[in-house]
């Protein structure tokens, strides 16, 4: 569960060890791998022709860029226990919402960060228009939030309980 707010991310200590894990792997053996199949392409001769080589440096970038966000995502990490099961919308929770007050349209989705986003379920930013506008709510209360279009809508939030991974 994350939190960002003022540079801070606020991470569980099984988020943390994955993101840890994840930038140790990309930072070494990903980096050893990358470099093989970088070598192995420039052997194959003429690089400004060579496919394999051209993209065996764009995935390198890739790579270097998530190695990047990762160390600047841990350096300013804090570590803290998932939300408490208050019934108040708080990143780290699976909220279920109802747009406009119709119970038979719901969405439930994670309020985190990206960098926690699983795919068992969808994630929303607390910095989105959503998630601002549902952060902080009661289960029961409602909450309006702007549309890319400048409108604004309505969702009822219906239930809020702590992301259990």
């Amino acid at each position: 569960m994350t939190q960002t707010s003022d540079n801070v991310t606020w991470l569980t200590q099984e988020a943390y060890n994955q993101l840890k894990a994840e930038l140790e792997y990309l930072s070494g053996p990903a980096r050893t791998e990358i470099a093989a199949k970088i070598a192995a392409a420039r052997e194959e001769g003429d690089l400004r022709e060579n496919g394999g080589y051209h993209a065996a440096k764009e995935e390198q970038g890739k790579q270097e860029l998530r190695v990047r966000q990762l160390t600047q995502l841990l350096e300013h990490a804090k570590v803290g226990e998932a939300p408490a099961e208050t019934g108040v919308v708080a990143p780290g929770m699976v909220v279920t919402i109802a747009f406009d007050g119709d119970e038979d349209d719901t969405v439930t989705f994670l309020l985190a960060s990206r960098e926690y986003a699983s795919s068992d379920i969808e994630t929303y930013s607390p910095q989105s228009p959503l998630g601002s506008g549902v952060n902080g709510k009661k289960v029961g209360e409602d909450a309006e939030y702007e549309l890319p279009n400048g409108k604004t809508a309505s969702v009822r939030i219906l239930d809020a309980k702590p992301y259990q991974g």
